[in-house]
């Protein structure tokens, strides 16, 4: 059949030619309208009950990750000149497109009664006028005395001073996120430079415009540098500019057809579909390493018993006849042998990837459905041009196959030759010993994903947040909602009130990882404070007499009939951000807001269940996490925000990822069994490829690398590529077989020397293409490019050496006649 397949090329090579390149049109003409995604990465699945209440969270209250903050620490904040600069930045900051809010100490403002209305009004603390003139102490020790600002605009303890900068929702899920973010720093940077005060930002619309930003550059990097990388390769091995090109353009065109699978599937750019070009360059230069030598093997082959032209002094001066009948002979040969075994390779290679796509993870579907489609179209790529283009190309010359004879390559395939015949006992005991030694890494494999820790400790981005949790605890969004379930329910009585109260002051406000939190509690404090006239913690209280809720009650039906009408004044908005923002316009959900320490996902779970815990015993005077609605409950409570989010989500991509690999070495087995129709050869051809993925959990365990969304990536897509080395290997065996008379031995010495070459060549191709990750600024990437590297390298040596000893051990008591 491949045979007959490589005729059908050949004879109709220039109409498949248009064929290819019209549809490599077509697809470019796609791929030139993809583009990036800049909605945060969908990792949990949309019907998940953690996503459904974060989506009805944003509903009720808006979203909770979009405000950056800046920080600085500093003895002369209040200095009148550096005050001023504040001031300014303010400003400045609040003139940015697109920033809806800027919330800072000389913008804050205090509840004073209008004498004509009767009414509190908010009030400036630091006017105009005050910061002008540089008279700010009287106006400093009112602010100090409102304990409501106090750990959310400055630290006292710390002399920390912050500004929250809130950026609208839709800006930043666009490209505009881009000039927003650097337009902020600037001005930050600008305020900097002139008081000699050191700034710092953090904040999620920070982390993820700057990492979105610098993974987008680092992916176009690694693109260029592994076509580089594999040109040089390609050089270096077949010594033909004509053959490297074509190689490239085989690549090349994979991924113009990646890109526009990923557009006509709807799909964006995104951290992890980023990585399909360059993983198609990595996976496709093989495909060309594997027909190429075939056919320069074959073509040395047909040339070995003839004679040269009468009077030539080159063996390979021929008749153009010949050549041309060599040339035929040679690429049928290469079509008929490798088009089989490179077409279940990249199925292989595929499903490592494909498995992606039956998690319930968007973003892991996503890149699974584009790779695995991707990595089929490379295989019909190379298929129809390598062959096709390969025959108007002159024969190869002496020079361009001179990489067939090299001695080093023939030393190193000679050396494990002689391990595989007469040294079987140790290379199980070198395995055996290296296998316990990574169970036992295993063991300290742990785990966990942090926000940023893919960015190196001294990044300014990683060590901006830890001047946050240091000084704030956090920036982490963190959210609370308490639902009455009924309309109008919150704050019926003032028992609810101080509950509530007490909840937050007693538990919330002790842990040492979450930052002081807000509600509506803490609106009513400061109104009784302004309206006492009271300074200080101990009048930072909800008041012991009279209804504190009355007037709540009436402003929030005013704020919402303005709200609705649209019909804002200045004292509503002051209003709706000390009220408002707290309650849901139903007055049925509440919400207590809080930022909290990026605390990874190892300790963010207990804390989830900690908060959860104690509301429900200090709100519904219960002892479970889980409450049943039986009535007597007084809330609803969900644990919500950006925080548990992603808890949820890196839960979920880890759990994916694992289950993908089962999928992944499930589906790769049945292959290999319908491929080789054998068990022995199925137990054969697994073991060398389970070895590496358990010698790299052990490697990753010893030194301290967690499993991760960025880390656990790496097996699947390992399996997939190492079992083709398996796959080259076994199908040339099985080829060679009947040739030594179905002698084990014979074959199995042939087959190293016949197919080691080019097991070596394409294992240093794909090794160099995943080394470049290491070149990365994330750790994550870097992590995927060494531990592939090295599982990919464990590979190679495992299919070399042990599969070989396998065969040989297995079959050591069969008939010769048996495969």
């Amino acid at each position: 059949m491949w045979q007959r397949l490589g005729n059908f090329v050949i004879k109709n090579r220039l109409i498949l030619l248009i064929v290819l390149f019209a549809i490599s049109g077509v697809m470019g003409f796609y791929a030139s309208k993809v583009k990036l995604g800049y909605e945060f990465a969908k990792a949990i699945p949309v019907d998940n009950p953690k996503y459904l209440d974060y989506k009805a969270f944003q509903q009720r209250f808006g979203d909770d990750g979009n405000v950056l903050v800046m920080g600085i620490k500093t003895d002369i904040f209040f200095n009148p000149a550096v005050f001023k600069k504040y001031y300014q930045l303010h400003k400045q900051l609040k003139n940015v497109e697109y920033v809806e809010d800027v919330l800072s100490i000389p913008a804050a403002i205090t509840l004073q009664k209008d004498s004509a209305t009767e009414k509190l009004v908010p009030v400036k603390i630091f006017s105009d006028e005050i910061i002008e003139s540089g008279s700010l102490d009287t106006a400093k020790n009112k602010f100090l005395n409102l304990s409501f600002y106090k750990y959310k605009l400055y630290n006292p303890d710390e002399q920390a001073y912050a500004m929250a900068v809130r950026i609208n929702k839709e800006a930043l899920n666009s490209a505009k996120r881009t000039k927003i973010v650097d337009d902020i720093t600037h001005a930050v940077n600008e305020f900097e430079a002139s008081t000699k005060i050191e700034t710092h930002l953090s904040g999620l619309p920070l982390i993820r415009t700057v990492v979105g930003d610098r993974i987008k550059k680092e992916m176009s990097f690694f693109l260029i540098g592994s076509l580089v990388l594999s040109a040089l390769i390609l050089l270096l091995f077949f010594r033909s500019v004509s053959t490297t090109l074509l190689s490239l353009l085989v690549v090349l065109l994979g991924v113009v057809w990646s890109l526009g699978v990923l557009q006509l599937c709807g799909y964006k750019i995104s951290l992890l579909t980023a990585l399909i070009p360059p993983l198609v360059v990595v996976i496709g230069i093989p495909n060309c390493i594997y027909f190429i030598n075939k056919y320069h093997t074959s073509w040395l082959k047909l040339q070995a018993g003839t004679k040269p032209l009468e009077g030539s002094l080159s063996p390979f001066q021929l008749s153009s006849t010949t050549l041309q009948g060599f040339k035929e002979k040679a690429l049928l040969d290469m079509v008929s042998k490798m088009g089989v075994v490179t077409l279940f390779c990249n199925i292989t290679a595929a499903i490592g990837f494909a498995v992606f796509a039956l998690t319930k993870s968007a973003i892991l579907k996503e890149f699974g459905v584009v790779a695995g489609i991707s990595i089929m179209m490379i295989f019909f790529i190379s298929f129809i041009l390598l062959p096709a283009a390969l025959s108007y190309l002159p024969a190869p010359n002496a020079s361009q196959t001179k990489y067939l004879t090299n001695r080093w390559l023939t030393s190193f395939l000679l050396s494990i030759e002689k391990w595989v015949m007469h040294h079987k006992k140790i290379v199980y005991g070198v395995t055996a010993a290296i296998l316990i030694f990574s169970v036992a890494g295993i063991f300290k494999l742990k785990s966990v994903a942090f926000i940023v820790d893919d960015l190196p400790k001294t990044d300014k981005i990683y060590t901006d947040l830890k001047f946050f949790e240091t000084n704030f605890k956090g920036v982490m969004p963190l959210e609370i909602v308490l639902d009455t379930k009924k309309p109008k329910g919150i704050l019926k009585s003032t028992v609810d009130i101080n509950k509530i109260a007490f909840f937050q002051d007693s538990f919330l406000a002790k842990q040492k990882n979450i930052a002081k939190p807000l509600s509506v509690v803490d609106g009513i404090k400061f109104t009784y404070q302004a309206v006492s006239e009271g300074s200080g913690d101990s009048t930072y209280t909800l008041p012991a007499f009279g209804n504190p809720l009355k007037d709540l009650h009436d402003k929030l039906r005013q704020i919402n009939v303005r709200r609705e009408s649209k019909e804002m004044t200045a004292g509503d908005s002051a209003s709706i951000k000390l009220v408002g923002s707290f309650i849901d316009s139903t007055e049925q959900f509440l919400r207590i807001s809080m930022s909290m320490a990026d605390v990874g996902t190892k300790e963010l779970g207990p804390v989830v269940d900690s908060i959860t815990l104690n509301a429900n015993r200090i709100l519904n005077n219960t002892d479970s996490i889980e409450i049943k609605d039986t009535g007597k409950t007084i809330y609803n409570i969900t644990v919500t925000g950006s925080s548990s989010t992603f808890l949820e989500g890196s839960k979920f991509i880890v759990n994916g990822l694992k289950e993908s690999i089962f999928w992944a070495f499930l589906l790769i087995a049945f292959c290999m069994l319908y491929l080789f129709k054998s068990a022995r050869i199925l137990l054969c051809s697994l073991i060398p490829n389970l070895i590496p993925l358990v010698i790299t959990a052990g490697v990753m365990g010893w030194v301290g690398i967690a499993l991760k969304p960025s880390t656990v990536l790496v097996f699947s897509v390992a399996l997939g590529i190492a079992i083709d080395i398996t796959i080259r290997f076994l199908v040339n065996y099985k080829q060679e077989l009947p040739t030594y008379n179905n002698d084990v031995t014979a074959t199995v010495s042939a087959t190293i020397k016949n197919t080691g070459l080019s097991i070596v060549y394409t294992s240093l191709v794909l090794i160099a293409g995943f080394i470049i990750f290491c070149f990365s600024g994330f750790g994550g990437t870097k992590a995927l490019g060494w531990l592939t590297s090295l599982t990919l390298l464990v590979g190679t040596l495992t299919n070399l050496i042990l599969l070989p000893v396998l065969l040989l051990g297995s079959s050591s008591k069969r008939p010769k006649n048996r495969v």
